[in-house]
């Protein structure tokens, strides 16, 4: 019986051990790979502005809207350059399934934001997008 309990407390302290360790290593991990924002110099020269356009919304109103695109490398700012129509029809194709109360407010923005950078995503093969930014938005 004494061997039994002895056997068992070691295990429960080997096992109390190594969950320790193992959320010792998780945690360092996730501090190392956590990284810091990027610089004001590092999001300008990743960035890719996308020029006014302006297009029929889902409910016959007008929307003129401005873009800037932060991708997390150069290669990535180079290809969306070269892929501007396809972000440009990715833009409109957007608002066009959109009404005007679908973008009230800030959670309507960050909905259309997101729904961009995840089909803009679909198609980059040489990084990803990190943010887009409204930097101009009028609806009539």
């Amino acid at each position: 019986m004494k061997n039994k309990m002895v056997t068992t407390s070691i295990t429960i302290i080997l096992a109390i051990l190594l969950i320790g360790a193992i959320a010792i290593i998780i945690i360092k991990m996730d501090h190392k790979s956590g990284t810091k924002d990027p610089s004001i110099e590092e999001v300008v020269k990743n960035s890719v502005d996308v020029p006014e356009i302006t297009t029929n919304m889902k409910n016959d109103h007008f929307i003129k809207i401005a873009l800037k695109i932060e991708t997390n490398n150069k290669k990535a700012k180079e290809e969306l350059e070269k892929r501007d129509f396809q972000v440009k029809d990715t833009v409109i194709e957007e608002l066009s399934e959109l009404a005007v109360e679908d973008l009230k407010g800030r959670n309507g923005k960050e909905k259309f934001k997101n729904a961009l950078k995840h089909k803009i995503d679909s198609y980059l093969q040489n990084g990803k997008v990190l943010k887009i930014y409204i930097t101009s938005y009028a609806i009539q």
